[in-house]
């Protein structure tokens, strides 16, 4: 148990600091003329998708793991919680989570 905690810990540390990278890369490329005329959160999904994949190979080659197909699935269905955090899309999913709770009449 003490293990998965550690792993859990570790995986949402990475999607923290993915998230800050992305926002940070989407405020610099915001600023280019031709990219100002796409919507932000576009532009934040792509990087996503981007940055992620790069962050898993540049992680399975500093610990030397073999880089198999479901590392990279996995990595790019890990891009759009990063997204989300990236662009506070958190407050979206909490709101939906929060409208479909059951609610007792007595309260």
């Amino acid at each position: 148990m003490q293990e998965i905690m550690q792993y859990t810990t570790y995986g949402i540390a990475l999607i923290g600091w993915l998230a800050f990278l992305v926002a940070i890369i989407v405020q610099v490329l915001k600023e280019l003329p031709k990219l100002k005329k796409i919507p932000t959160s576009v532009v934040a999904l792509v990087v996503s998708l981007i940055l992620c994949p790069v962050t898993l190979i540049a992680l399975c080659t500093w610990y030397a793991i073999k880089i198999t197909w479901y590392y990279v699935m996995a990595a790019l269905l890990g891009a759009f919680p990063v997204y989300l955090v990236a662009t506070g899309g958190w407050e979206r999913i909490k709101g939906i989570w929060d409208r479909t709770q059951y609610k007792r009449k007595d309260q």
